[in-house]
């Protein structure tokens, strides 16, 4: 029996299905592994104390620096590529670009490995500005090439349109990294949990490595990429050479991987200046690191929480977008980045109402810490920008135009730490969270000049800004002041209320834009 041929038309709703479909799974995923690992955050934040928490955080910007050299546009670049190759209904080519992916991703990997083992010290007394780091980095160098392994097969499966396998990957890292800290903490501390950097770090590597064997079990298993073409494999289509492909790889896996390093070493400095500008407002450094740890041990976390949808939205827009531009369908790209744009405003203004109305009552009723409710409302202000940018970034990338948000990005972030160098010493850390709306803002606005540009779309400001902001405005309103005269009347534990609060007005919030047209099934259509 012939499979039936598919129209343009059709084949362009039922990518934006899958889109809608694969965001799900990955935003429930996304969801899951963030509610683990706040729960996560909060029992290092009760473990460790604040200081050793901001020690803790320091090691990142290192293991951001290198993911970016050998993953981050291997990863996108695999993504994209097999995308376009299903685009055109040539399935081989997508398993020879995986291939020769994984080797030069994990090549790169192996030698950063063996790099940061060897030269931790020097990292963490030079770079770092902090030697009690040196034995987590030593920890950290371990996992880069399983991270490498991870990284190509989810961008396989995002160029497939397949989320399941990738969503699963987060949560089953998530899970193994939690239950390996929480139970060798507990058999070490014998009942008297106590935890130290180097034991955090050890459940990051032993939960990437399983999640790295699942991913290439999951590649034995899965359906082949012929089984996903909807109009089936081309018969005439040609395989492309082993050059052919490192070459396209490294075309677009050079500019990305070097555009994202500059902007991964921005922010690292940006990061290791905090503390030093905050000693210079007059705290000593042990209070600086107590600082810092909260605001990125803490309270980023919480605004962060929501990019679970966005995240989502954006791995899986990528692909689309390519794929609508290997086949030149303008009508699809036009129509995605509408629909897009509009989620994550809603998104983002929906966030703020919560992180405005509750964000005081949730750092002091989750880690007990005042501080961490304060900036936690300042920084509710960023959830539009954040959550909007994200998403215009991957429509950008999509096109093939990573170097507008390479430039755009590296525009934000020099002006975040030029106004850091100067506000942090007068104002401290609400400097810092000054200059961080500032920059993000500028990103944002950078973003959507380059989308008008380059995309032809329409924007329906009403449902997209106008409604959300006096739904969230009205129904956040009417639940905080209900919640105040709850919490005086019962019984039950404030972070439970609180959460139940919280998603009360998400639930409603939704609802009211169901009703009055915000949120309408023809943006499937």
């Amino acid at each position: 029996m012939s499979k039936k041929v598919l129209t343009v038309q059709e084949i362009s709703r039922m990518n934006r299905i899958n889109i809608l479909k694969g965001t799900i799974i990955l935003t429930m995923a996304g969801f899951i592994t963030r509610f683990i690992g706040f729960f996560y955050r909060i029992f290092l934040s009760n473990a460790m104390d604040a200081e050793l928490l901001g020690i803790y955080q320091l090691i990142f910007p290192v293991y951001t620096i290198c993911f970016t050299i050998y993953a981050t546009g291997i990863q996108t670049s695999i993504s994209r590529l097999v995308s376009a190759e299903l685009a055109k209904r040539n399935p081989k080519n997508a398993t020879r670009i995986l291939r020769i992916g994984l080797v030069l991703s994990v090549s790169m990997a192996i030698v950063l490995s063996l790099l940061v083992y060897v030269k931790a010290d020097f990292i963490a007394r030079h770079f770092l500005l902090e030697m009690r780091s040196s034995d987590s980095l030593k920890i950290l160098a371990l996992v880069f090439p399983f991270c490498a392994i991870t990284s190509c097969t989810n961008g396989y499966y995002y160029g497939l349109k397949k989320a399941g396998v990738p969503a699963s990957t987060q949560l089953l890292e998530q899970i193994i990294r939690v239950l390996i800290v929480y139970l060798v903490a507990l058999k070490l501390g014998e009942g008297n949990i106590k935890i130290t950097c180097e034991l955090a770090v050890l459940g990051i590597v032993i939960g990437e490595i399983a999640s790295c064997l699942y991913n290439l079990f999951s590649l034995f298993i899965t359906k082949s990429p012929s089984e996903l073409i909807l109009n089936g494999p081309d018969p005439n289509a040609v395989t492309t050479a082993r050059k052919q492909i490192i070459k396209s790889l490294l075309n677009l896996a050079v500019p990305l991987s070097a555009n994202r390093l500059l902007i991964s070493l921005l922010h690292s400095i940006e990061s290791i200046m905090i503390p030093t500008l905050l000693r210079r407002y007059g705290l000593s450094t042990q209070d600086s690191l107590i600082t810092f740890g909260i605001l990125n041990g803490m309270s980023i976390p919480f605004i962060m929480f929501p990019t679970a949808i966005t995240n989502a939205l954006a791995v899986l827009l990528l692909p689309t977008i390519s794929e609508a531009q290997a086949v030149n369908n303008d009508k699809l790209i036009g129509k995605t980045t509408t629909v897009s744009i509009k989620y994550s405003l809603i998104i983002g203004i929906i966030s703020t109402g919560v992180f405005i109305l509750f964000g005081r009552d949730l750092g002091n009723a989750v880690f007990h810490n005042d501080s961490a409710g304060h900036y936690l409302m300042i920084l509710a202000w960023l959830c539009p920008f954040i959550y909007l940018t994200t998403t215009l970034g991957s429509i950008i990338n999509g096109l093939g135009k990573a170097h507008i948000t390479f430039f755009n990005s590296v525009v934000g972030t020099l002006c975040k730490i030029l106004l850091i160098i100067f506000l942090i010493p007068a104002k401290g850390i609400n400097g810092y969270l000054i200059s961080l709306l500032i920059g993000q803002l500028i990103i944002t606005t950078l973003d959507i000049a380059a989308v008008m540009k380059n995309i032809s779309f329409n924007l329906d400001s009403v449902n997209s800004l106008v409604k959300p902001g006096l739904v969230v405005a009205l129904s956040g309103f009417l639940l905080k002041e209900s919640y105040d005269y709850v919490k005086k009347m019962t019984k039950l534990k404030e972070v439970v209320l609180l959460l139940i609060f919280c998603f009360l007005l998400c639930v409603i919030s939704v609802g009211l834009l169901i009703i009055t047209g915000g949120v309408s099934k023809k943006d499937l259509k």
